[in-house]
């Protein structure tokens, strides 16, 4: 078995306001973890009644939705629009502009939506793509089992691939995302590339990394070492019941400037894309004639 990648920095997610009403707990993006190259901004999310992400725009970077619980309706200025159910997957590439919104669902027999958020940068060459969706309803993600069906763990491919088991999904840049489930304590060892970026965030239970015996509990990020003989990461649960997401991608060997939304690589490429936005070209044609349903009931 190749070396285990351990934990260089952990840190806590701190719930804080975010959108209309929406509760986050943020660590990359925050003052804590502001790079971690290719990654931009994870939020752990929840959003009571009333709540949502109305009309905004985006350009040069990915957003992936994956909602843990409840549902979340989705809609958007070149006329996309759908629902992200329980334990599906919304992969968006917003390439050179989109308007877009984001509502979850209420009602007496759904749980209050809660899911993750990861901000993915793009290669400088995708920066201006147009904007695509790649989406996964829950049947459709497939799942590995390290040690059986019958084991005590089962790992949900979101990207990438674990176990001898991939993604249908093709982002523009190397992004692995998994979300391993573990129904009782057991020990799976994950191959990640070797150099890239990975980080581990706890969502239920408590783990271990590696040979080190320091149990870390939910709301943790973990970002994980990347030395040249690490082939992978060895994570062992401790408890009934843990969940957490792990997620690896591909460094990028370039600058990031960002300003709310948008994401490039100068500040020349900010302020032409804060001009295109103001006068509704390149890719924000709808931006001043363009309201959403779902954003404005």
């Amino acid at each position: 078995m190749p070396s285990s990648r351990k934990v260089i920095q952990k840190v806590l997610a701190v719930e804080t306001d975010e959108g209309a009403g929406s509760k986050v707990r943020r660590s990359i993006g925050s003052p804590q973890l502001r790079n971690l190259t290719p990654f931009l901004i994870l939020d752990h999310f929840h959003t009571p009644a009333g709540a949502g992400f109305p009309d905004h725009p985006h350009r040069g970077q990915a957003t992936v939705t994956y909602m843990l619980e409840g549902e979340s309706l989705h809609e958007d200025s070149a006329g996309h629009k759908g629902k992200i159910k329980a334990g599906g997957v919304q992969w968006m590439i917003a390439g050179r502009g989109i308007i877009h919104a984001e509502m979850p669902q209420y009602g007496d027999n759904l749980p209050e939506p809660r899911g993750m958020q990861l901000w993915i940068d793009l290669p400088k060459e995708y920066k201006m793509v147009e904007p695509s969706y790649q989406e996964l309803d829950p049947e459709e993600i497939p799942v590995a089992y390290p040690q059986g069906e019958d084991g005590p763990v089962k790992v949900k491919v979101i990207s990438g691939k674990s176990h001898g088991v991939e993604s249908p999904v093709r982002p523009l840049g190397g992004c692995w995302y998994f979300h391993f489930i573990f129904s009782k304590p057991g020990t799976v060892f994950q191959d990640i590339p070797t150099g890239w970026t990975a980080f581990i965030y706890i969502l239920k239970g408590q783990l271990r990394v590696g040979s080190d015996s320091t149990p870390h509990e939910p709301y943790h990020t973990l970002v994980l070492s990347a030395a040249p003989d690490e082939g992978g990461v060895e994570v062992t649960a401790t408890e009934d019941n843990t969940e957490f997401v792990l997620i690896a991608g591909e460094p990028l060997n370039q600058p990031v400037v960002q300003y709310g939304p948008f994401v490039m690589t100068s500040r020349d490429e900010i302020h032409k894309t804060i001009v295109d936005y103001q006068y509704g070209r390149n890719g924000f044609e709808k931006a001043h004639t363009w309201k959403s349903k779902i954003g404005h009931l």
